[in-house]
């Protein structure tokens, strides 16, 4: 797939991490090939996170990200550490600079045992070593290379291309539930909400799924549903639906036709269904005075009726009958003390990584704080969670 036919939340996300003045941004210029960072001898010039999403071979498409120095002071030196870790919660790959004139310091190998607590296939590029009289033989997930003098660039990326799993299962959004010539109905409103002359991220994707089954694609708004299916002149294999209309759709989709919805199907693609299903039994246990946070990966433009600020904590409220309260975040904001929370109520996370949503839902787990998504508690809010499941049958 081309450069321009992968968007950044299926791309692989290259983190590069260390002290200040290691030469981290150096190091990322001469790997791209451009100057994506801004390079000085200033220590700390990087200030923020700075992403650029790019061709790598032998990669492919990649996110290339140029982190803040671990060893920032201050109050505002703090902030930008925040920062760098916070990139640990979708990096696939972490690239470690040290300075290869001074070595490892307590710093650099704390952010070593992050990589191995969070998994994250690591590589130490000790940077700088025209520096040195003599190169030392590089151990295991080693290797020493010069920005300045261009020494081993090549080889650090063909390090960085073998770090990726090639034997990684390949992931399905819903093509492994179709077989070729099925009908797949998909249900899109076209409201306020939807973008003008195109169609959301997850709808686009799913489409391109289904296309590579060798299936057939029908799209319909929810008013039109019923006339797509009587129209179709074999029952279609599964109706896929956006999560708002899922009452209507459930409504007026047969009984013997599977239906689920976007949201779950992102959910299991990128996600923990199973996981998050549990968590929407936690709609049953609300108490007044409880706090639902609900979260979203992206940030956009807040219509009228938003369905994370407006229509979710309506149905939630409405559902439970409680007097609850709801807090807000977005984009790649997502707290790390979760202990005012009875639940964490996420998006389909179509503009996050495979790796941060886990992240999240791991955080979630590991905080003891229930977590489901949009469509999950939509459809156990509409009574019709265990319809929505049984397209997965026993894969779920």
């Amino acid at each position: 797939m081309g450069l321009n036919d992968q968007v950044s939340a299926e791309r692989i996300h290259i983190g590069f991490f260390g002290l200040r003045n290691a030469g981290k941004s150096s190091l990322v210029n001469a790997v791209t090939g451009q100057n994506l960072a801004v390079v000085s001898d200033i220590r700390g010039t990087t200030t923020d996170p700075v992403k650029k999403a790019m061709e790598l071979l032998p990669l492919g498409p990649v996110v290339i990200i140029d982190t803040p120095g671990i060893d920032d002071e201050g109050t505002l030196g703090e902030l930008r550490v925040k920062k760098a870790r916070q990139v640990l919660n979708y990096a696939d790959i972490a690239i470690l600079v040290a300075d290869a004139s001074q070595g490892l310091f307590p710093a650099d190998r704390e952010l070593i045992s992050l990589f191995e607590d969070k998994c994250i296939p690591y590589l130490i590029a000790y940077n700088k070593s025209d520096l040195l009289a003599e190169i030392p033989l590089p151990k295991e997930h080693e290797i020493y290379v010069s920005a300045l003098e261009q020494t081993n660039i090549y080889e650090l990326k063909e390090k960085i291309g073998q770090m990726v799993r090639q034997e990684e299962k390949q992931k399905h959004i819903v093509s492994d539930l179709l077989e070729p010539d099925d009908f797949a109905v998909l249900v899109v409103p076209i409201d306020s909400a939807a973008p003008r002359g195109r169609l959301i991220l997850p709808q686009q994707q799913t489409i391109r799924d289904i296309l590579e089954a060798g299936a057939i694609p029908v799209v319909a708004r929810e008013s039109e549903l019923p006339q797509a299916l009587s129209g179709l002149k074999k029952k279609p294999r599964l109706v896929i639906t956006d999560s708002q209309a899922f009452e209507r759709v459930n409504r007026d989709t047969p009984s013997d036709i599977p239906l689920t919805s976007f949201s779950i199907l992102f959910a299991r693609y990128k996600g923990n269904l199973p996981f998050l299903v549990q968590g929407a039994d936690a709609l049953e246990h609300l108490k007044d005075g409880d706090t639902v946070l609900i979260s979203e990966g992206c940030t956009h433009h807040r219509q009228c009726d938003d369905i994370g600020t407006v229509k979710m904590p309506r149905w939630i409220s409405g559902y439970t009958g409680k007097d609850l309260k709801f807090a807000f975040t977005s984009g790649t904001e997502f707290p790390e003390d979760l202990s005012g929370y009875a639940l964490v109520i996420h998006c389909g996370g179509c503009m996050l990584n495979e790796r941060e949503m886990k992240s999240r839902i791991r955080h979630c787990r590991e905080c003891g704080i229930p977590i489901t998504n949009y469509g999950t508690a939509i459809a156990k809010m509409h009574g019709i969670l265990s319809r929505a499941l049984e397209p997965f049958g026993n894969n779920l």
